[in-house]
């Protein structure tokens, strides 16, 4: 029994020591307390957020300035610029020249004047009605060397006007180039050996005497002419052949 409560005794006097050296953590002492409370450490700020910007970039790619955009945001890479030859427009071709208009007295097949006289090859040839065969013979003419004049041209067809001054078209290989003449009127005509009416007298030319015209002076009223084997000068108004003044060239 007196063993127990020495070890009892014991016990108690060992906590007693233990609680006077090593008081609470958890609390404070009345020795250690201050009368006014302790000041409380400043609260930590926290820090403010930073808003982070995105930096501005400058770059120069050909000569155009961009800023950096949003990381995600695509962008093309820019091309270096390619310089491009200028196409040269295509010259515009001038204009062919216009084919220059006929003279009112130029034939368009021939391009001979118009009107002229002109005789026929053969002792018969055909006048027609119109240019071709198919058309009706008006007159068939029976005197080779008969002057007749070109009015007109189409094609291988020729419109010509008699000594009477009737009108048809004949082909043109009835008709030759050489110069004639016809003796008109009523009356025979006298062929002078000059341009004179006082002139020798050559030979009479009854009318219907078909001649040739060798020549004639433009303006003159005489013309050197041949006809039945004898030359001389006949004045214009004596026969059919050529125009008033026209010049006719031997």
């Amino acid at each position: 029994m007196r063993a127990a409560l020495v070890f009892l005794a014991w016990l108690v006097a060992g906590a007693a020591t233990a609680q006077t050296a090593a008081p609470p953590t958890h609390r404070t002492t009345s020795a250690t307390q201050s009368s006014t409370p302790a000041a409380k450490p400043p609260a930590k700020k926290k820090p403010a957020p930073t808003t982070k910007k995105t930096p501005v970039v400058v770059a120069r790619h050909g000569g155009v300035v961009r800023k950096a955009v949003h990381p995600k945001t695509h962008v093309a890479t820019p091309k270096t610029p390619v310089k491009v030859a200028p196409v040269a427009k295509p010259v515009a071709k001038p204009p062919a020249p216009a084919k220059p208009a006929l003279p009112a007295d130029e034939g368009p097949v021939t391009h001979l004047h118009l009107p002229r006289y002109v005789s026929l090859r053969s002792d018969e040839v055909n006048m027609r009605a119109g240019p071709a065969e198919r058309f009706p013979i008006l007159w068939v003419y029976k005197r080779k060397e008969l002057p007749v004049k070109i009015e007109r041209e189409f094609d291988i067809w020729r419109l010509v006007e008699d000594m009477d001054g009737i009108k048809g078209w004949m082909h043109q290989a009835t008709l030759a180039a050489k110069r004639t003449l016809v003796i008109t009127g009523t009356e025979a005509r006298t062929l002078r050996a000059e341009a004179s009416d006082s002139a020798e007298p050559v030979a009479v030319l009854k009318p219907g005497v078909v001649g040739r015209v060798r020549a004639c002076a433009a303006g003159a009223d005489w013309c050197e002419v041949e006809a039945g084997g004898y030359r001389g000068w006949l004045p214009r108004s004596a026969f059919w052949g050529t125009d008033p003044g026209e010049a006719v060239v031997p």
